[in-house]
């Protein structure tokens, strides 16, 4: 199973604050250790929402608007990807990280879906081209990192 696990941002994030060099290494310690234990598959922290944009859907029309976003404690800081065997698994890792922001840290834990999930609406064409997909992307990730 795999979880994406959200670290809410804060006011401090949402400013542009960088972690102290103590945090950093608690993280790069804590990062190490699930990658070791085959947990970790992915982890960024994020720049501020002033330097993000979102897209408005309404039917067919498109509108971009651009950060700060008002709501702080809606906005993501950072994230991981982890894949364990169960949700209480992806709690017992969370557990053990380091907060993620001086003070109160909200950090959120949601399943990602996987194929079999989506029953027969996922037919075996839709697969087999989920399948090709996926295959495509991790080739582009190698090319990118064998730079």
């Amino acid at each position: 199973m795999r979880f994406m696990v959200i670290v809410k941002a804060n006011r401090n994030s949402e400013a542009g604050a960088l972690p102290s060099r103590k945090l950093l290494a608690e993280m790069g310690k804590y990062n190490e250790e699930m990658a070791k234990a085959g947990v970790l598959l992915l982890g960024e922290g994020l720049h501020p929402s002033s330097k993000g944009a979102r897209v408005k859907f309404s039917g067919e029309k498109r509108t971009v608007i651009d950060g700060p976003f008002t709501e702080t404690k809606e906005l993501v800081a950072g994230f991981w990807v982890f894949q364990v065997k169960s949700m209480e698994e992806a709690i017992e890792w969370v557990k053990r990280c380091p907060n993620p922001h001086e003070g109160e840290s909200e950090i959120e834990i949601r399943q990602v879906f996987e194929a079999d999930d989506f029953g027969a609406e996922l037919t075996p064409e839709l697969r087999e081209a989920e399948e090709r997909l996926r295959a495509q992307v991790a080739a582009g990730s190698r090319r990118i990192e064998g730079k």
